[in-house]
């Protein structure tokens, strides 16, 4: 029978929800998490709901931490016979900021408990900063609900699980953490705990290992049918999950997992022979190299493509002439071809990949960071590696895989936050049927926003920042600058090398250290160059010589598609109330400015406008209005364009579950 998910539902593994609960959208329950109107219509319910926490906890307020607890039963059982209703709620939030009152010195503000409401009814949240998702994550967990809290990588995840461990250990909550490199039986150990911290990234290969184990079992459904048919096959040797299932997750960063990677398949994956493949690629490889770039191949450089001319396809027809017969297919050896070209001619080093101990590993777009494990595919990866003079390895055969739009969609009961949402607010809500709501700051900001700068080339704005930083280093201030890719962020340190500024670098190749670097990039004068990875995770806390200096300063020469990663990046100063600035500068050198016929024109005007009065050499002296208009223009149109892609794909992804049998798995 289809049944809609309440929003007080409590999924809890056991004979009502089974096993492993998850919302299977082959059997009905698509769509339904928010099938009725929730305890939170409109933004007024939930500051009603708030004036209620706050009731609660002054009826607690001269309760000592034993007084405190010994209220649990009452709380625990109400959540259990009700779900999380209001009042249950409201009970379960005052009780848990209480406790984290009396444990970790944490007075909950009213956006705090604004969010943790917001998240227990399968909302997402903007809000700046606050300890919101691990209260939600707490109360979830006294209702008996298995909760996974989400985060961007493992640093955060041990370090969260941590912070917050003594809050779970008073009231009783079991909780661990799960990252990289962990044994299957630790792992197992781990999910059995009532709160885990751990990467979506870990979380969804988790899942696809259990459904690869479970087989046709993986189903709910299927393994009821299964057990009555074999009833004699003893519990034991039955297959065991790692996961209790999809009950409850928090997502941090929720943007940066549900949009930005939204479209990244997740592959399960095993090494083949591929001692003919590799043959294969190696041979395409040496063939792209005698194509001629305009004569042979056209470079699309503002979408990243090789097209091929007709002269182009004539000439791969008379160099695969005497090659073997898996030449002779005209789609297949133009592909793989491209693919050469593409891993010669687009495809960069220390942009989209670096070479570490003789391997490639790809830096994620999104993050900055490297992604281990990860392969480009259709023999992509093994030409990079080719081109690099690196041991190509064996292609992949593919066991199971999956994407963030479908693996959270699965998800009974699910929540989340980011200070950065409100642009993608539409695209959330038709993909994983679930709203923003946005929470005031705590203190009104002061940071200020200072003008766009635009110089002709990279050479000038490098110029310009290196007198930017010594102005800026001079007055005691602390100075963030980041940077498109790893290769500029190691330019950009050659040229402070050079000017004998002091400064530390975080990019994908000194991501290891990334936590010692963020908590000193806050002292007085300290200089910090870096690709986006600086743009999430973790605050930089100011010494008290640097917020009188005027606190940090933000250097953004990144040219970003999203409005989203501009205000990342931005907020990383003047975060709670303290003083900061930010600012952009842009070179019209950015392969950005040539991605459709208005930027490349303005990008023309503008070099024609190089001001010899201009405060820096090199600057463009035309109307801010004007180039910002373009800027913003191109963004939104690049936002436009990927929000299409993501929904093609996950209506590509929907019609093919749809047409599952019964008896199936295919992710």
């Amino acid at each position: 029978m289809k049944r809609a998910i309440h929003t007080a539902s409590r999924p809890v593994p056991g004979i009502q929800w089974g096993d492993c609960p998850e919302l299977d959208e082959r059997e009905g329950a698509r769509g339904q998490r928010h099938a009725s109107a929730g305890m939170l219509p409109v933004l007024r319910g939930l500051q009603a709901l708030v004036a209620a926490v706050r009731h609660q906890l002054e009826l607690w307020k001269n309760l000592p931490l034993d007084g405190l607890l010994a209220q649990q039963p009452d709380v625990e059982r109400q959540l259990t016979r009700d779900g999380l209703t209001a009042d249950a709620t409201n009970r379960a939030c005052a009780f848990v900021a209480h406790a984290a009152r009396h444990t970790l010195g944490l007075a909950a503000f009213d956006g705090q408990l604004f969010a943790t409401l917001a998240m227990l009814d399968n909302r997402l949240v903007e809000m700046a900063t606050g300890e919101g998702k691990s209260l939600a994550a707490a109360a979830g967990a006294l209702a008996g609900i298995p909760v996974h809290v989400l985060t961007s990588n493992d640093y955060l995840v041990t370090r969260d699980a941590e912070r917050f461990a003594p809050l779970f250990a008073a009231m009783q909550l079991s909780v661990a953490s799960v990252v990289e490199g962990q044994e299957h039986e630790a792992r197992r150990a781990a999910y059995a705990k009532a709160i885990v911290y751990v990467t979506a990234k870990e979380i969804v290969f988790d899942y696809l290992r259990d459904r690869l184990a479970m087989g046709t079992s993986a189903s709910t459904l299927r393994r009821r049918a299964d057990a009555l048919a074999a009833p004699e096959q003893p519990r034991a040797a039955q297959p065991r999950p790692v996961l209790r299932g999809l009950c409850m997750a928090i997502v941090d960063e929720a943007d940066s997992i549900l949009i930005d990677e939204a479209q990244m398949p997740l592959v399960l994956s095993r090494q083949g022979d591929g001692v003919a493949q590799r043959a294969f690629l190696w041979q395409a490889n040496a063939l792209s190299g005698q194509l001629t770039e305009d004569q042979d191949f056209l470079h699309l450089r503002a979408e990243r493509r090789i097209v091929f001319t007709p002269a182009g396809k004539l000439r791969i027809q008379q160099l695969a002439t005497r090659l073997q017969p898996v030449w002779k297919n005209q789609q297949h050896r133009e592909e793989t071809i491209a693919a050469a070209l593409t891993a010669r001619h687009v495809f960069r080093r220390d942009r989209d990949y670096v070479v570490t101990a003789g391997e490639i590993e790809i830096v994620d777009a999104v993050t900055g960071r490297t992604a281990p494990g990860r392969k480009w595919s259709r023999g992509l990866h093994a030409l990079v590696a080719l081109k690099e003079g690196c041991q190509a390895e064996p292609e992949l055969e593919t066991l199971a895989q999956i994407t963030y739009q479908r693996f959270f969609r699965r998800y009974i009961r699910f929540g989340g936050m980011s200070g950065t949402l409100r642009e993608a607010r539409g695209e959330l809500a038709r993909t994983y049927r679930t709203r923003v709501v946005d929470v005031a700051l705590q203190r009104p900001s002061q940071r200020l926003q200072l003008a766009t700068r635009f110089f002709a080339d990279d050479d000038a704005r490098w110029q310009a920042v290196v007198a930017r930083v010594r102005e800026l280093r001079g007055q005691g201030r602390p100075v963030l600058i980041g940077c498109d890719s790893v290769g500029d962020s190691q330019c950009l340190s050659n040229r402070l090398t050079t000017s004998g500024i002091d400064h530390a670098v975080l990019n994908a190749n000194f991501d290891t250290a990334e936590a010692q670097i963020i908590a000193s990039a806050g002292q007085a004068g300290r200089v910090t160059v870096s690709t986006n990875m600086a743009g999430r995770g973790t605050d930089i806390h100011l010494d008290d010589e640097a917020l009188a200096a005027g606190g940090l300063h933000v250097l953004c020469c990144q040219h970003n598609a999203s409005r989203r990663h501009d205000r990342q990046l931005a907020g990383r100063a003047g975060r709670q109330g303290q003083p900061g600035s930010s600012e952009a500068w842009i070179s019209l050198a950015s392969p950005r400015f040539g991605a459709d016929a208005m930027s490349r024109t303005v990008a023309f005007v503008c070099r024609s406008f190089i001001g010899d009065k201009a405060p820096y050499p090199g600057e463009v002296r035309l109307p801010g209005w004007l180039l910002n208009a373009v800027l913003t223009g191109g963004q939104r149109v690049d936002e436009a364009q990927q929000a299409r892609r993501r929904r093609a794909l996950f209506r590509q992804d929907d019609e093919f579950e749809r047409g599952m049998s019964f008896c199936g798995i295919q992710e």
